[in-house]
């Protein structure tokens, strides 16, 4: 999905698309937390705009709690969250969905995905590899830099995010390359999707569930 700078960021028939969605699949009340900045945050209010538009579309099944960062500094510390836009996506006892950035382009559907898991209490994961991720009993930071043209990040999204809804210990971050450069440059990204895991370990491109499992097996090892 294209975002776009007029005054309704979600075009007339991306919201009908998106309303067969939210009616057809979202099962449960999904809750949104969204941490925005006045100080140097280009998209931030196009970020809180677009979640507010979601909320509307979802009829009642989304809402959104919106947080200053600097304001709510002791809030933003207990979440984590340390640069806006973020989006976290609670999952049972799991706040390790996060979004840093705005979720345009195809990283749109990431998150629309993600509710849909959210809403549900479940993934697609294979339960094998849903068992093995269960087992972690260590802390695991997953970074997947993207940027919103790139058609191969929402599968690696979507596979880190369904890892951290699976097990609380694991925090799955999508970045936005462009927005964060400073981070991006500090983990060498010149392609995307770029993973990185716990700061030391790292591969480029979407890869199969098991072979992203084997990735984090390594870190940890």
């Amino acid at each position: 999905m294209k975002i776009e700078s007029t005054m309704q960021l979600i075009q007339e028939k991306e919201r009908v698309k998106l309303k067969e969605i939210f009616d057809s699949e979202l099962k449960g009340n999904v809750k949104l937390i969204l941490f925005t900045s006045k100080s140097d945050c280009e998209y931030c209010d196009d970020t809180s705009q677009l979640l507010s538009e979601m909320a509307e579309i979802s009829g009642g099944k989304l809402s959104v709690e919106k947080h200053d960062l600097e304001k709510e500094g002791e809030l933003a510390e207990k979440y984590r969250v340390d640069k806006a836009p973020a989006i976290i996506i609670p999952f049972g006892s799991s706040e390790g969905v996060r979004y840093y950035g705005i979720p345009g382009g195809y990283e749109f559907m990431s998150l629309v995905e993600d509710m849909v898991d959210a809403s549900k209490g479940s993934t697609e994961l294979s339960e094998t590899v849903r068992s093995e991720i269960r087992k972690i009993s260590s802390d695991v930071h997953i970074q997947v830099f993207v940027t919103p043209t790139c058609p191969w990040c929402p599968k690696a999204v979507r596979t880190a995010h369904q890892f951290a809804m699976e097990n609380s210990r694991i925090t799955a971050d999508m970045v936005e390359a462009s927005e964060f450069p400073d981070l991006a440059a500090s983990f060498e990204v010149m392609a995307v999707p770029k993973v990185v895991i716990n700061n030391d370990t790292s591969f480029e491109g979407a890869i199969p569930e098991d072979s992203f499992l084997d990735y984090v097996k390594k870190s940890l090892a």
